[in-house]
């Protein structure tokens, strides 16, 4: 059976029963299984990855950049609180996408997270790696041994079943949130926020004496810094990947969803004015290092106990590596169940019920641009170039989902205005229209900012090219009837069958 998508350029290709036995998942997430997931997936930009932001706009610009930023994925969750049940599919934003803007928005959509999900594990596993070769004393050449290694254990951690691996998410992100917390009130007696948090001078210039300008690069400094600080939220848009594993996802998902938001914004802030702060630390040098938590630890508590603090402080890493592996596994598995992306790529383990290929798939693609650019990148400059690089790739496929998921949002609440919606987004469609406004702006000034980060955007242009090839020539006359198809079908854009 093959069935014409409605003037929309695609085809279906009719599957029986056994295509969807052999693609299927297991139930099993409550509302706090979905809450660690999502925080979870966040955490480790806690410990790592959005320092980089104090040396583009200062402590004051890094925070004013944290507001604006909070206020995007505010609008953000929202919008997907009221989605996600609606659309109650592992599809995530590629099912919003599809049912508001048929075959080829939701093609893309799903595209610019698929960005997000392969890189930001492999972002993820460097900051491990750069952790694990401190603490063991191992030459820096073996870096990729760890990636590797966090790989193979995790990823066989998420495919070994869906129990274990919920288990495993809830245990590493109260441990990781537990590490934060005691680093918190650790800081607090040695503070000195004037003399360390504002050590930023214009121009990217430290000040020995600190007491320097809140906005040492002025207003532009806020928006260059706004990358970085998307580090402390990224992927908090996943949880909607676990809907088909969730017991109640109408219930459920709001509350997961949006306690995860208010978590993490607590834990931002705390994060913020701390670990800058505590004397012999300071915004300049943590600007550049690659693990500013146990630069943290290590002045309040000297190095005699920098490896047991460092490997404490890689729980965060380990968190987010784990849950990202999972959203990276459904992101493609849904695409590949739907015909978007080839369909092997959606079978599920036998006796297991997890996406064990899609999941290696993503692994070995993180893998290969990890490694590449690790060969490629002087040895002056790797450890700043893989983990900032990377870091502006994984965001920059973000900001380009969160975009089309808040057009997807306004979209539905016109078109499907009668749908069930357990959940009802307060902030509404103007709430979507400042997540647009806020990532198109982020996104500016990633385009036109560092140099060196560019080149990771034109990686992911290439990135783009090859699955949009792939898609235009064979995918989209290949189409399969999948859940998230069959609702946009019935109900959205993309026409009757």
């Amino acid at each position: 059976m093959r069935e014409s998508g409605q003037g929309r350029g695609v085809v279906y290709a009719g599957r029986d029963r056994a295509y969807f036995d052999r693609r299927g998942l297991m139930r099993h997430a409550n509302a706090w299984h979905l809450w660690a997931l999502g925080v979870g997936a966040v955490i480790s930009g806690h410990f790592s990855g959005w320092n980089g932001g104090l040396l583009q706009g200062g402590w004051g610009g890094m925070l004013v950049a944290t507001l604006i930023i909070g206020l995007m994925y505010l609008g953000l969750t929202f919008a997907i609180a009221e989605m996600s049940p609606a659309l109650p599919h592992t599809g995530g934003a590629y099912s919003f996408a599809r049912t508001a803007m048929g075959p080829w928005g939701g093609f893309l959509t799903g595209l610019t997270e698929n960005v997000e999900y392969v890189l930001a594990p492999a972002v993820i596993a460097f900051f491990i790696g750069t952790y694990m070769t401190g603490i063991f004393e191992t030459p820096e050449a073996w870096q990729p041994a760890w990636w590797v290694g966090c790989y193979v254990l995790f990823v066989g951690l998420n495919i070994w079943g869906v129990a274990l691996s919920f288990r495993v998410t809830l245990l590493v992100t109260l441990l990781a949130l537990a590490c934060l917390v005691v680093f918190w009130i650790s800081a607090l007696p040695h503070i000195d926020f004037m003399r360390f948090a504002l050590d930023v001078g214009p121009g990217g210039t430290r000040l020995p004496e600190g007491n320097g300008p809140f906005l040492p690069n002025g207003v532009m400094g806020i928006f260059t810094a706004m990358p970085f600080a998307v580090w402390l939220f990224l992927a908090i848009e996943q949880l909607p990947l676990a809907a088909e594993e969730s017991m109640d996802p109408k219930r459920d998902m709001p509350r997961g969803i949006l306690l995860g938001f208010l978590t993490l914004s607590v834990s931002a802030l705390a994060v913020l004015t701390l670990n800058p702060s505590v004397a012999g630390v300071g915004s300049f040098a943590l600007s550049g290092s690659g693990e500013p938590l146990l630069d943290g630890f290590r002045a309040i508590y000297g190095d005699g106990l920098a490896k047991v603090l460092a490997l404490v402080a890689v729980l965060g890493l380990v968190a987010s590596f784990h849950t990202v592996v999972f959203a990276q596994g459904r992101q493609i598995f849904s695409l590949s169940r739907a015909g978007y992306f080839p369909t092997f790529l959606s079978l599920t383990h036998d006796r297991r019920r997890t996406p064990h290929l899609a999941m290696v798939f993503g692994a070995i693609v993180g893998l290969v641009v990890l490694t590449a650019i690790w060969l490629f990148a002087g040895e002056e400059n790797r450890g700043s170039l893989i983990g900032f690089t990377l870091l502006n790739m994984a965001v920059f496929g973000a900001m380009l989902s969160y975009i089309m998921q808040s057009i997807s949002f306004i979209l539905l609440r016109r078109k499907l205005p009668d749908i069930e919606r357990p959940f009802r987004n307060p902030l509404g469609v103007p709430g979507a229209v400042a997540t647009i406004m806020i990532a198109s702006v982020t996104l500016w000034f990633q385009v036109t900012g560092d140099p060196t980060y560019r080149a990771g955007i034109i990686g992911v242009a290439l990135w783009f090219a090859v699955c949009v090839g792939y898609f235009a020539l064979i995918g989209r006359h290949h189409l399969i009837l999948s859940p998230e198809e069959e609702f946009a079908l019935e109900h959205g854009s993309g026409g009757k069958r």
